[in-house]
């Protein structure tokens, strides 16, 4: 078992690979989830609405915006790591009813014994797969469905098909909103792949990322924003320009052209996601 003081790391195998909390030396009572040396999450324990990871400001972001301010959500948040997002709208909207599925059991009783979250958020962790977890799920049961699922650093090919998709739009409501994190570099080509897949079924959608991202010049992550209704894409673009690192909107023609000629993706012939440059995240570390 690992053992932690302050200032130590915490290192534990859990069931899908090597965990590691590492304490982030800017911040007080602030720590990095890692798993097998990637980095999966970052938490405030004293401030759960500091978010660190640029893509994560941008989920949470497009949270801040699907309802009023304050108003309580429905959320459904598959992947857990060290539940970074539902400690968020916890703080950010109290009274929020939140579900978060994670595969990794010995992860979350990790988390949960070393950086817990309050009793009273009402966030409940299942363990179980992803997609299981949406099946379960009642018809148009939630507000938003955030999807941030990885394995070995990519995304398990059977939550990219039009298959889960159709799933995810089943248990939203009407004007329920789909939050994806989507890791992709050069060319993108399952980036495209799967704003082409989930627009086939939730059309009204926008991509959030790095300008460098979007124009195929690095590996990186894309958010993508999807429902029934019209994303709130003055705002997200405002929210986007105004970051410490600075991101770009697409929608309307230009995610036309993003997507276009790009496949919908089927449980037939779905593959994880495009998997990270070597190095990469020893860099970020």
């Amino acid at each position: 078992m690992g053992r932690k003081r302050s200032t130590d790391r915490v290192v534990e195998q859990v069931d899908t690979g090597q965990a590691e909390l590492a304490p982030d030396p800017d911040r007080p009572r602030s720590y990095t989830l890692l798993l097998d040396g990637a980095p999966q999450s970052h938490v405030d324990l004293a401030d759960p609405t500091h978010l660190e990871f640029e893509y994560v400001r941008r989920l949470a972001a497009a949270l801040d915006l699907v309802a009023p301010a304050g108003a309580p959500l429905r959320v459904l948040h598959l992947g857990g790591g060290a539940l970074t997002l539902p400690r968020y709208v916890a703080a950010t909207r109290p009274g929020s009813a939140q579900r978060v599925s994670e595969v990794d059991g010995a992860l979350v009783e990790l988390v949960r014994r070393e950086l817990p979250w309050p009793a009273d958020a009402r966030i409940r962790v299942r363990v179980d797969d992803a997609r299981a977890t949406v099946a379960s799920a009642r018809d148009a049961s939630y507000d938003v469905v955030v999807a941030d699922v990885f394995a070995g650093a990519r995304t398990p090919a059977h939550l990219t098909s039009v298959e889960f998709a159709a799933e995810v739009a089943r248990v939203l409501r009407p004007d329920g909103c789909y939050l994806a994190n989507v890791a992709d570099g050069p060319p993108l080509r399952h980036a495209r792949a799967q704003v082409a897949t989930v627009r086939s079924v939730l059309p009204r959608a926008c991509l959030v990322a790095d300008a460098a991202v979007l124009r195929g010049r690095r590996y990186g992550n894309l958010v993508l924003v999807a429902g029934r209704v019209e994303p709130p894409v003055p705002e997200l673009t405002r929210r986007a320009a105004g970051d410490w690192f600075p991101g770009r909107v697409l929608a309307g023609a230009e995610l036309d052209r993003f997507a276009s000629g790009a496949p919908v993706v089927r449980d037939a012939d779905a593959t994880d996601s495009t998997p990270p440059p070597p190095g990469i995240f020893s860099v970020r570390r």
